[in-house]
């Protein structure tokens, strides 16, 4: 059955066809499986899936001297092997929530990884960087459809009381497969050319994708929704120049980034007002009556400030470790992976406990450690600070933020009714990229102000950089105050959704 829903006239009205379209909605086309006690075989596929392609967001990070020497770029244009994917995926998740009703579980994961392989294959023989970037670009695009694909699914065949464990699992993919990215690259650039690494992408990327497709089940019903082809191009030019421009914020300045940031603001603004009113008329590209429901809202201010703490703080301690103690990027990526791999095998643990006790008794105790955690890394003095004591506090600070997201996003996406999840996973996954540029542009102003500050009144080049780097991890915490704030707004536990807000 496809519900048809063109605009107000067609949208459910009175509590019985309220709950009429809600269960025509929610029904799945197979039963989900009896047995809680595991996560349903579905989530696992898509959790292989997504770790396979966030593992690419960071994978490339190692290979950036070779990409300088086989391509002739500078290393500001190299970098952008990493930018390029990040503003993708900020242009393209505003779209799925779209997109994800419209088609099927099977077609939006065939869809997802798809273009995801074609990406790695464009990237594999790319004879030169402009269709490198293309490729990333691609790879990105498949990438975005998969998060939002697995949190929404998983809120709808996962009962409520098992949540917090099957998301714990889904933290672990996510958090653990950047953290492996930096490694894996090392590893493998030992063998030889950079392309080898979307050598060994491409079959796992193809075999995760054909055992998706033998197992997966469609889950729910589809909605033929029209779509809004101008809230589509200023969906993707207002998120991308916006984040285009805050991860520019240190590498250039003047009139240029100020009109690239205000610029992407303003169509983000418009597409926030065309969005309102096409909930009066029609149907939306992403439904922001998800920000009616008030625990949804405060879990999205309190992720974005956690994500401004966390993606700002962790371009700190790689600058510190490469530009001050002269390690290599691998040898930096070694030295964060532990933290990395702390964050996701806690993850499940961390879900079985949300599950039992709620949020409040992981949350709070989880922001306060990230705010202690990220004020002591700002007594860092010198370029003589141990490496165990700094990879102690990187374990202690995901330790934090495993306490804190694995709750938070199993309440937040908890709370709505079921024909918002998947505009929700959209908000959510749109705001984590917006909140982590903004953080990084934040932090990487505040140490290269204070930095040139120090120089200029007579400090040498090391201790004004220390001297920045103290005042940007001060400024983490400061994003962390926030979140601690707003942890004792949530509730303990999921409260009943209730319907779609006219």
């Amino acid at each position: 059955m496809t519900a048809h829903t063109d605009g107000l006239a067609d949208e459910p009205t009175t509590e019985l066809e309220l709950a009429e379209f809600e269960a025509d909605f929610t029904t799945p086309t197979s039963e989900p499986p009896a047995d809680t006690g595991k996560a349903p075989l579905v989530i696992k596929l898509l959790v292989a899936a997504t770790f396979v392609v966030i593992l690419n967001e960071t994978i490339m990070i190692n290979a950036i001297p070779r990409l300088m020497t086989d391509f002739q770029v500078t290393a500001r244009d190299a970098q952008w092997i990493s930018s390029i994917f990040m503003l993708t995926m900020a242009a393209v998740i505003p779209l799925t929530g779209w997109f994800l009703q419209r088609v099927t579980t099977r077609a939006a994961y065939a869809t997802a990884m798809t273009t995801f392989a074609i990406g790695t294959v464009i990237c594999g023989i790319a004879p030169v960087f402009e269709l490198l970037l293309v490729g990333r670009a691609v790879q990105a695009a498949g990438t975005a459809v998969m998060m939002p694909l697995l949190m929404t699914t998983l809120m709808m065949v996962v009962p409520e009381q098992d949540r917090g464990r099957v998301m714990g699992n889904v933290m672990l993919a996510i958090s653990v497969a950047p953290a492996l990215g930096p490694a894996l690259s090392g590893l493998i650039l030992q063998l030889g050319s950079w392309r080898l690494i979307f050598v060994f992408v491409l079959p796992v990327a193809v075999l995760v994708s054909v055992l998706g497709l033998r197992q997966l089940k469609d889950i729910g019903e589809t909605r033929s929704t029209p779509v809004s082809w101008f809230s589509v191009v200023v969906a993707g030019l207002g998120f991308g120049t916006l984040v285009y421009g805050l991860s520019e914020v240190g590498a250039r300045s003047g009139g240029q980034l100020t009109m690239l940031i205000a610029g992407g603001a303003a169509l983000v603004a418009l597409f926030v007002f065309w969005q309102l009113r096409l909930q009066r008329i029609g149907s939306p590209l992403l439904d922001l009556r998800a920000l009616k429901h008030r625990t949804f809202t405060v879990t999205l201010l309190l992720m974005s400030a956690a994500f401004m703490a966390f993606l700002g703080s962790m371009i700190l301690l790689p600058l510190y470790l490469q530009d001050l103690r002269g390690l290599s990027p691998m040898q930096t990526g070694l030295l964060v992976m532990p933290g990395g791999l702390a964050m996701g095998l806690l993850g499940p643990r961390v879900g079985s406990i949300y599950d039992r006790s709620g949020s409040r008794l992981l949350v709070i105790p989880g922001s306060i450690l990230m705010v202690t955690v990220l004020f002591t890394m700002s007594r860092i003095t010198d370029a003589d600070t141990p490496y165990a004591w700094l990879v102690g506090l990187h374990i202690v600070l995901m330790v934090s933020l495993a306490a804190i997201f694995t709750p938070v996003f199993t309440l937040g996406l908890g709370v709505l009714p079921p024909e918002l999840y998947s505009h929700g996973s959209s908000i959510l996954g749109t705001l984590q990229q917006v909140a982590g540029a903004v953080g990084t542009a934040a932090l990487v102003v505040i140490l290269e102000n204070r930095s040139q500050s120090l120089a200029a009144g007579g400090s040498t080049q090391g201790e004004a950089f220390v001297g920045g780097l103290q005042w940007a991890f001060i400024a983490g915490s400061v994003f962390g105050l926030i979140v601690v704030a707003l942890s004792f707004l949530l509730p303990d536990k999921v409260e009943q959704p209730a319907g779609l807000s006219h």
